[in-house]
């Protein structure tokens, strides 16, 4: 295999290029309140289960999150880690929680149109400080793609 030096990898290829241009997000109402990060990082997530302190979701792996060599980019695992671990903690009319430190172990590889189990589930909480585990799996082999911890604070609501 050709190694190349940094230089050269980092540049944009055509095909970088392309795949950029080529994004079709849509605009969201106002009131869907998603900036296009959120959009563009969790547009494909279906959740399967939710009950609070837990979540499972399903996730095909689009062109979109994908390195050079077609693989899920370790970027967007941490993103998903992020996301999933946020939502095992929803509550509605309850803001979302910040993250304050993830540790992720990265096991194996998806590839482009893999399908993905995600799960989620709260660890602990002490007041406004919460921990959660998220893992990823190749759906069709059950294998272990990543395997997340997630801590995360929620300011505490006021009283008065």
């Amino acid at each position: 295999m050709e190694t190349k030096n940094p230089r050269e990898y980092l540049q944009v290829t055509q095909q970088d290029s392309d795949r950029v241009t080529g994004l079709n997000i849509s605009p969201q109402p106002p009131e869907a309140n998603l900036s296009f990060y959120e959009e563009f990082a969790i547009r494909g997530i279906q959740v399967d289960r939710f009950q609070p302190g837990s979540i499972s979701c399903s996730f095909i792996v689009p062109p979109r999150l994908t390195d050079r060599n077609g693989y899920l980019a370790m970027g967007a695992i941490a993103n998903l880690v992020d996301k999933i671990g946020a939502m095992a903690l929803y509550e509605k009319d309850k803001g979302m929680p910040l993250s304050v430190d993830m540790s992720i172990s990265y096991l194996s590889t998806a590839k482009l149109n893999d399908e993905l189990e995600i799960n989620s589930k709260l660890l602990g909480k002490k007041g406004a400080y919460h921990g959660t585990e998220v893992v990823l799996k190749n759906k069709s082999t059950g294998e272990i793609i990543a395997e997340g911890r997630h801590s995360l604070f929620r300011k505490p609501q006021s009283k008065v």
